[in-house]
This record gives structure tokens, sequence and C-alpha cells, in this order.
């Protein structure tokens, strides 16, 4: 067969041969002993190199199999030589390479790359290029820098926090890395900040996550984990994308687990065990996608079982209609206008969820205003101080020797301390002269007139520092450094401040006045049993109990609300009545035990 231009030809062959009319012999008549004997098949020869002798060798020849030298075991073998190594402080050098490992480092590269890696371990992470990030990440998902697997893990999350928001890259790679690492050293972690993180993750790691929150540690929900058994897409919500989300991000995931924890009080069962998923699905994940990795160290890939949790429709109806709902209920709080519609939930999940979101959200408001009352630390300082000179100058050491003279001079240098006589100068500390003479023993009544008019003359001269009004009794001479303290007059930087008072500098915001308090410690505990509920009033009458604290789940289960929700109001009605908790933990305080009768009023 040819082929030209003109397209395919055919041609015909014609085999001929002098022989003509040639007998064929039948089979087996061929005499065995004119066969040739059987000799070694003779190995054709062809033309060129040889190449089918040598593969016939080769098929017969037993050969040790060398191990293959791959870039990656090579840079994995560089790695662990220079784990330990360091450099000094280095100038930093631009560095960017797709797959970097050590060879495409430059000197000057390699020093600073030492020198920053130096850095990271020790908690510092300066500024540096891309590449220099990514070739540590290769050093730990690589099993080099660490002993324990949590230690690696640990390491890994810190440079994704630290540069993550300088390099974006960081987010598309390194939450699937931190994922496999966890899977191949099977660390049980919460992988909520990797769905959060990591955009296209939310599948297989989403339902992990959800199983394993639900199952175990259902305070640990977040909403990207929770918006995969959603029906409802909030990111469309107006309210969501505007003022909305902060509050919809904090308090969706509790009033989910909250609602975890009614079900399994009143139904002794969680969510997950009430509406079983189907059986987990074996998935096959490979490890370190487009990461320098070695696979002779964890594999190629893992098996991971997962259980589709998202799919359970009753459990997904429910988580639906629980984000409608928490949305409702935070645009009531938080003046919204508008509201969902066709919402149908229990009348006692509705309730529960009610009083749940006004307590947090009064709570998170009054954090979020801060104290009331803003002391200024230096201020009060000062006073305090001041105060001191007072009772410093008040005490009296009585040392059995000094006599009737020691009292009228302590007398005296009191009261030229105060302003009066025995002072050199005006306002001079220094020059108070020393009683050496014999002096008359002043009255009570004259002494306390004396100061109350030296007080008053400290008050007009902004040198003095204190006026207090004085009693020499010796004998009570501690009750009247209380009284004469309390009717202090400090001057600070030229401007008066009166104890009990308000009376500041102009743009000053400081004092804090005492709290009011009934007439007795019994006036409060009688007001402060007249608010409790009926409810609350029996919990804590069942607290003080044997098993208290399962008498009163069984009261607030009875209820339709929880045990830690009735403790929290009865401690916050404490705290405005009494001024402390009376419920520590699941037990009374030992002051709330001293005092029920005036509950059980």
């Amino acid at each position: 067969m040819a082929k030209d231009r003109q397209g395919l030809h055919f041609s015909e062959l014609v085999w001929e041969s002098t022989e003509q009319n040639v007998a064929i012999p039948p089979r087996g008549t061929v005499d065995e002993g004119s066969r040739k004997p059987k000799s070694e098949p003779v190995k054709k020869k062809t033309s060129g190199s040889g190449y089918d002798t040598v593969q016939l060798q080769l098929w017969d020849m037993e050969e040790s199999v060398e191990p293959v030298t791959t870039t990656e075991s090579e840079f994995v073998q560089r790695a662990r030589e220079l784990v330990e190594h360091k450099e000094p402080a280095a100038l930093f050098v631009p560095f960017k390479s797709y797959w970097p490992t050590y060879g495409h480092m430059t000197g000057a590269q390699s020093r600073w790359y030492f020198f920053w890696r130096d850095e990271v371990r020790q908690g510092r992470y300066p500024k540096t290029d891309l590449s220099y990030i990514f070739l540590h990440i290769y050093e730990l998902i690589n099993g080099v820098g660490w002993d324990e697997p949590q230690e690696g893990y640990r390491q890994l999350n810190l440079l994704w926090e630290a540069y993550r928001d300088s390099y974006k890259r960081l987010d598309q790679y390194l939450g699937g890395w931190i994922a496999d690492f966890s899977f191949v050293h099977k660390l049980d972690i919460p992988l909520s900040e990797i769905v959060a993180r990591s955009r296209g993750l939310a599948g297989d790691l989403a339902e992990l996550e959800l199983v394993r929150c639900l199952s175990t540690a259902p305070e640990q929900l977040s909403i990207e984990v929770l918006s995969v058994m959603s029906d409802y897409d909030i990111s469309k919500s107006k309210f969501y994308t505007g003022e909305g989300k902060i509050a919809a991000d904090r308090y969706i995931p509790q009033v989910v687990a909250l609602i975890d924890a009614y079900v399994a009080r009143k139904h002794d069962s969680n969510l997950i065990t009430m509406f079983p998923p189907a059986p987990p699905v074996v998935r096959e994940r490979y490890l370190f996608r487009s990461a320098v990795y070695d696979i002779s160290l964890y594999g190629y890939s893992v098996l991971v079982p997962v259980i589709r949790v998202s799919k359970s429709p009753p459990l997904r109806s429910l988580i639906t209609r629980l984000f409608r709902l928490t949305e409702n209920k935070l645009r009531a709080l938080m003046g919204y206008r508008g509201r969902l519609k066709d919402i149908r939930v229990d009348a006692d999940m509705d309730d529960l969820v009610t009083r749940f979101l006004e307590r947090e959200f009064r709570k998170a408001e009054q954090e979020e205003k801060g104290p009331a009352v803003v002391i200024d630390q230096q201020k009060l300082e000062q006073l305090a101080s001041d105060s001191e000179v007072v009772r410093s100058l008040l005490t009296v050491e009585d040392t059995g020797e000094r006599g009737q003279e020691d009292d009228a001079e302590w007398i005296i240098e009191s009261e030229g301390a105060l302003g009066g006589a025995g002072l050199a100068g005006a306002g001079s500390d220094a020059d108070v002269h020393e009683s050496t003479g014999s002096a008359d023993v002043t009255s009570d009544a004259e002494v306390l007139g004396r100061a109350e008019s030296a007080g008053e003359k400290s008050v007009a001269n902004t040198d003095a520092r204190v006026a207090p009004a004085v009693s020499a009794n010796a004998e009570s001479i501690s009750d009247s450094s209380a009284r004469a303290e309390e009717q202090v007059v400090a001057m600070i930087g030229g401007e008066r401040i009166e104890r009990g008072h308000e009376e500041l500098p102009a743009g000053q915001k400081l004092t804090a006045s005492p709290p009011p308090y009934s007439d007795s410690e019994a006036d409060r505990w009688i007001l402060f049993a007249s608010e409790l509920t009926p409810l609350q009033r029996q919990a804590v009458l069942a607290l003080a109990e044997e098993d208290g604290s399962v008498k009163v789940q069984r009261l607030a289960a009875g209820a339709g609300t929880m045990a830690e929700l009735l403790y929290d109001e009865i401690n916050e009605l404490a705290m405005d009545s009494l001024g402390d908790l009376i419920i520590d933990g699941e037990e009374l305080t030992e002051e709330c035990l001293s005092m029920l009768d005036y509950i059980k009023r």
C-alpha cells in the first residue's frame, strides 16, 4: 500500500515457486527421531542498540531495588540537619519562590531565614516574605521543629494567626494543611476556626465539626459550622449584613447549645441522638496538597469517616427555625423594624430563648457601658496619703516614760502643724520649735476649739496639708482619731475635696458615693426575699437540702427552664439587694444558710 497526492493505492503481491503439487504430510507422521534436539532459544538480534536482549536479561536476574530519592525526601533530610541552626541578627532580603526550599535561597536569604525562624520560635513575628513563611510551614508538616504533634499544631496556628492579615493566601492553603495534620496525628481539635477562615472547606470538615460539637461540646459551635445545617441563608438578611451581624454570630450558636441542653434535661437525649443521622461515609482525603511533602512519612492519603449530620431532615428543620427565631428576638431587642414570619417552635422553647436573650443582651449592654462610677485612682491615692498624715499626727506612742509634759508638748506640736503657734514662718514644716520648758496642760474643750479654728485657717491657706478636728483625750485616742479622719478636708492641687461629698475640680470625674444600705442586715434579707418569685424561692430552699442541685434541676425542668438560668437570676437579685452572690456553683453560701429563716417567711 502506498500513499501519494492522488490518494491510496493497493498493490497485489504474487509469490512464485519452482516446486508444484507438493503434498502436505499428515499430522503426526513425522519421524520423531528426525526431529532435532531442543536447543536453547536463539536470542533474536535486532538492529540498533540491542534493547530486547538487555530487557530479557533484566527479567532473568534478581537485583535489589535501590530506594528512590525525591526532591521532597531530600528537603526533609536537609531540614533535619538544619533544625537547630540559628543565625545572628540579619538584614531582611526579599525572597520569592513558588515551592521554596533551602537550595532556592542565596546566602543572604538563608541568614535572614534562620534568624527569622528563631525569632518565630521565641514568639516574635517580624515582617517577612510569604516564601519564608511557606518554607517554615513545610518543615513543620514534615515533622521538623517539634517533638509532640500538639506542639507542631500550635506552631502552625500561631504562624497562621500572625501573618494571615498580611497574606490572604495563607487562608487558601494553611487551613487544609492543619486539618490534614490533625488527621495524620489523630488530634482531637476544634475545626471551627479552620472552617471559618478557609473558603471551600465547609464540606467534610464542617460535618466533622458538627458531629464533634453536638456530641461532646455544644458550647463550641460557631455560626459558620451551623450554617451548613440551615436552610435559611442568613447571609442574605439585611439585618445580618447590617447592624445585626455581631449579635447573630454571638447568640445563634448559644441558642442552639441552650436548646441542646434543654432537650437533654427534658428527654435525657441530646439533639444528635434524638435525631440520629445516617451511618458514616468513608472519604479519602489527599494529604498536604500543593505543599513540599514527603509521602514516605504519613502516606499519600487518609481515610476519614464522615457522618452527614446536616442531612438529617428533622434536625435540619429545627436548626433552621432556631436561626430565624433568634434573629427575630435580636431584631426586637435592637429596635430593628420588621420581623420574619411563619416561625413555628414550641411555646416553652420560645419562652426559654426569649428570657435567655433578654438577660444576655442586657448584660452585654451593661458591660459595654462600663461601671456607673469612675474612680480617679491618682486622686484616691493622694487622699489615702493625706489620711495617713492625719493618722500619724493623731497617734500617741504610750512608752510609759512620757508624762504630762509630753502630752502638752504633743498638743502644742499638733497645734503648730495645723497652722497655729509654734511655726517660725508661715507654711514651713521644718521650723517647728520644740517646747523645752514646762507647759500647762490644755483642756479637751480648748484643744478641740483650737483645732477647729486651725482647720478653718488651713482651708484658706493653700500651703497647709491637712486640717483635722482633734480631741486630746488620751484614753479614747483611737475613737477621736477615727472621728477626726472622717472630718478631714484635703487640699489637693489647690482644690478642695471633702469626704462624703462630690466637690471636685472643674472637668474631673471622680468620687464614688458609698452604696445605700438598709438600716440593718435583716432588712436587706427581707427585701431580697420579697423580690424572689415562687420558683426562685423553692430553688433556694431546695439547695439547702440534701441533693439540692438534683431537686433544682427537676424544678427547672418542670417550669420549662434550666437550673443555670435560675441560679443566675437569683444571684442577680442578690447582688442588687445584698451586694453579694448567695449561690456558689450549685451550693448556697454560709451566710445564706444562716439567713434562710427570712426566705422561709
